[in-house]
């Protein structure tokens, strides 16, 4: 009796991530900023893929990034409630950008990680390009 694979469907944004990662790479000169946003956080790694490592990390779960972008929207530093805002994005640019510049990593290749460059992920990108990283 033979069996019958099914198929499995992937999703838009997968297939997406599979045509992107085929053209984008990090090298230890250039690494990959990837981006990854969940339905309550967004999240940032700066990965160089010769190595396999990760050389910076930031999310909207750090308390830094919260501060600064609470500090952004003009509220207190308690008011910031939301990490699916854009202004936390942006703060999540900020900060990648910032360990980024203590591993002495002035140059990045962004990696959308299939989504559309749109909202928070372009508001992650602006906020790193205002701290000085090259995209």
């Amino acid at each position: 009796m033979a069996t019958q694979s099914k198929k499995v469907r992937i999703s838009a944004r997968e297939r997406r991530k599979f045509r992107i990662r085929k053209k984008v790479s990090g090298t230890d000169e250039r690494p990959r900023l990837t981006v990854y946003r969940s339905t309550k956080h967004t999240h940032a790694q700066i990965i160089s893929d010769v190595t396999g490592k990760t050389l910076a990390t930031a999310s909207t779960q750090d308390p830094e990034v919260m501060s600064l972008a609470a500090s952004r929207s003009g509220e207190g530093a308690g008011a910031a409630k939301s990490a699916k805002s854009i202004n936390a994005a942006w703060a999540v640019g900020v900060v990648i950008a910032d360990r980024a510049k203590a591993v002495k990593v002035n140059s990045v290749v962004f990696d959308r990680n299939g989504f559309l460059y749109h909202g928070r992920i372009k508001a992650l990108a602006d906020g790193a390009r205002e701290k000085g990283l090259d995209f």
